[in-house]
């Protein structure tokens, strides 16, 4: 029966399970999450190597004129030395573990997700799947709504394939784009849009890519050549709240 036991436990019947609650949902990047992990034991005694948990994200990559969805890991997190999960044995592993402050934002089709999983030799690994919410923080909150207020509305967000020319700590990066909808900018830009290359709680540094709206035949002709949008790359940090409109506004009337 043993023997018999570990072969359906090598394919995942019978073997152990494993199940991830957390403190909440909802987490500001940045923020420390803690939780604890549940593992099961199954119908024989199991060495696992490691628990890990791992939070990942989807993103936009285009080919051959096609949009695939494919996973990206954000960040992965090992919070286990090996052990071992008797039979119908519960162990219960507490772990703290700190959000990448650059975790995508939760806003638009981006979901994030933590996935837990057991790594047991010659066998399949049992794992856990967990949706979360990530809320900006408190500096990208406030370039977001500094936007809004200069009279603009987000459209799409979305995390797409980060181009070659980005350097970027993952293969995507997650786009804001907004349309003017009131202000000295409606009637003068088609859009702009957003990007956060890297992140502390600190700083941030962005792309911003500024699409001007056409009004006669030379501006049609740039922008089917695509040379009515201009691309700046600026940091912004936490000293310059205070006076961050003027400072933006600043930058985008330069090039309307």
């Amino acid at each position: 029966m043993s023997f018999f036991n570990k072969v359906l436990a090598s394919f995942g019947v019978g073997g152990a399970k494993v199940d991830t609650k957390l403190e909440k949902v909802e987490y500001v990047a940045g923020e420390t999450m803690r939780g604890e992990v549940e593992v099961y034991g199954g119908n024989i005694e199991q060495q696992i190597d490691s628990i890990y948990l791992t939070v990942n994200t989807t993103y936009i990559r285009e080919s051959d004129d096609k949009k695939y969805t494919d996973n990206a890991a954000v960040k992965q997190y090992k919070i286990t030395s090996p052990f071992t999960i008797g039979v119908n044995e519960t162990k219960v592993i507490p772990f703290e573990i700190s959000l990448p402050a650059d975790t995508p934002i939760t806003y638009g089709n981006t979901q994030v997700w933590v996935s837990t999983g057991l790594d047991i030799k010659n066998s399949v690994d049992p794992t856990d799947k967990d949706f979360i919410a990530i809320r900006p923080t408190r500096l990208v909150a406030q370039i977001l709504e500094t936007i809004n207020q200069l009279g603009f509305k987000l459209r799409k967000v979305e995390c797409e394939q980060a181009s070659s020319k980005i350097r970027s700590s993952y293969p995507f990066v997650q786009e804001f784009e907004f349309i003017p909808t009131n202000g000295v900018y409606r009637g003068k830009l088609d859009e702009l849009e957003i990007l956060f290359l890297s992140q502390t709680d600190q700083s941030a540094e962005i792309l911003m890519q500024v699409d001007r709206k056409a009004r006669g035949f030379g501006d049609f002709l740039a922008e089917a050549l695509e040379m009515d949008e201009s691309h700046i790359r600026l940091s912004i940090t936490v000293q310059d709240l205070p006076n961050l409109q003027v400072k933006l506004k600043q930058i985008i009337s330069n090039y309307v």
